[in-house]
């Protein structure tokens, strides 16, 4: 069975990687699919979100990362994927996540959405803490992988 996990990933977080691999464990094939149009300001093209998310799990031979750029749900259909898979870290969380499940579901009932609580560890861990933090120079090496933290770095213009 095919799992879609959708987002932005910008960047790419240890609580992102975290959901990817227990998805991994649980379905055949997970479609990590970085959405190349989000309705946010972006740090990291999606070129680079792509090349940021494949070195994170290239040691997971059943986690692919693609972009994409139409309706989440019409991406899985396109992939043949039964799931969407997605990750919720906090009760703030909850209700958006909801949302977007119940639309998804409105838009094809059948595809699951499966949601994945955060690992205590992850729970406070969101890309945009991360892009703050980095942006002030902090160390956000606890939060995301080291050729994270590099290319973080590079974008802030610290030095390494």
């Amino acid at each position: 069975m095919i799992a879609l996990y959708p987002g932005s990933f910008d960047p790419v977080t240890y609580g992102h990687l975290d959901t990817a691999v227990r998805a991994a464990r649980i379905f055949d094939q997970v479609v990590v699919a970085v959405f190349d149009r989000p309705n946010k300001k972006l740090l990291f093209s999606t070129e680079e979100r792509v090349a940021l998310m494949r070195e994170a799990v290239q040691a997971y031979p059943t986690i692919t990362v693609r972009a994409y750029s139409i309706l989440t749900v019409e991406y899985a259909q396109t992939i043949g994927a039964r799931v969407i898979v997605r990750g919720l870290r906090d009760v703030i969380d909850f209700g958006h996540e909801k949302q977007i499940a119940h639309v998804n579901q409105a838009l094809d009932p059948e595809i699951e959405q499966v949601i994945l609580m955060a690992s205590p560890q992850y729970s406070f861990v969101s890309s945009s803490i991360v892009r703050e933090v980095a942006t002030l120079g902090g160390e956000v090496g606890t939060m995301v992988p080291a050729h994270v933290v590099r290319a973080l770095r590079r974008k802030f213009g610290h030095a390494e």
